[in-house]
């Protein structure tokens, strides 16, 4: 049995869908089994992260467990939650980020911090674990549906900022081989697409997909990010996803060949995640 985390979600549910086809038995944490849209055959149980106590039904008899932790909002109950993890699993698969490294600070209030955070406290409790550090989702640029569909034209600053970005789907191919597969104890694999792309090319690429022309207008970075702050993010990660962009104009994201060197098969490209997710963006 394996407990799938944020089963329900883009990674999650890639995780559940192709343990499902290995035959492997499969169990979802979520907060409301009844609203929970699970394929057959997978079992919901009422659970959540941030209450560690309530974790017991659902790590009953499981002997992996494949995290994906709420960043931030959880780190409060992170060292129990873990805690409760380990002594009932045998293996933990754990969805961190590129860009964390094993000394990196906790730095409470931050991302990354977050995520070395929860690396620490997985090593420490002597659990078989895998560590998988993704760069940037391509789901992100989901984002950007709404104007996609309304005029075809995206306006963001950083058109010019290199990103390599990955498709969930690959990112829940090496965590399924790490789940049930043996010889990758105590490996951290940093995940990238197989190409850099920026973001003015990746809105051409999504215009292909859907048989359009989509087109980048540059604005201020000021202007990204009263849109970003408008549309619900906090003013904090607004500024940090403005930066970041920026920081990427003058040294784009370079990519890795791990998920290739794992899975024995290329990463999957942006174009075919953008003709995957087409429909979202007609």
């Amino acid at each position: 049995m394996i407990l799938v985390t944020g089963a329900t979600g883009n990674v999650g549910g890639h995780v559940v869908s192709q343990l499902l086809d290995r035959g492997v038995a499969v169990r979802a944490l979520t907060r409301d089994p009844a609203a929970a849209a699970l394929p057959d055959g997978v079992e919901a149980v009422r659970g959540d992260l941030a209450d560690p106590a309530s974790l017991d039904a659902a790590l009953d008899g499981v002997e992996a467990v494949f995290l994906l932790w709420p960043t931030l909002v959880a780190d409060h109950a992170a060292a129990a939650a873990v805690e409760r993890i380990a002594g009932r699993a045998r293996r933990v698969v754990y969805v961190s980020a590129r860009g964390v490294s094993d000394d990196l600070e906790r730095a409470p209030g931050s991302i990354l911090g977050s995520h070395a955070y929860l690396e620490r406290l997985i090593r420490g409790t002597g659990v078989e674990w895998t560590f998988l550090r993704p760069g940037g989702f391509a789901v992100n640029t989901l984002l950007w549906a709404p104007e996609i569909r309304a005029t075809g034209v995206v306006r963001r600053s950083h058109g010019a900022a290199g990103r390599a970005l990955i498709h969930e789907q690959d990112i829940a191919t090496v965590g399924v081989l790490a789940l049930t597969e043996d010889g990758h104890a105590g490996a951290v694999y940093e995940l990238t697409g197989p190409e850099t792309l920026t973001q003015a090319e990746q809105v051409a690429a999504i215009g292909e997909a859907i048989g359009r022309p989509v087109r980048w207008e540059e604005v201020s970075p000021e202007n990204t990010l009263r849109e970003l702050v408008a549309g619900g993010m906090s003013a904090a990660m607004a500024e940090g996803i403005v930066a970041a962009h920026g920081a990427m104009v003058t040294s784009p994201e370079t990519t890795t060949a791990t998920f290739e060197k794992v899975t024995g098969v290329p990463a999957t490209p942006f174009r075919q995640w953008a003709v995957d997710h087409a429909g979202d963006f007609r």
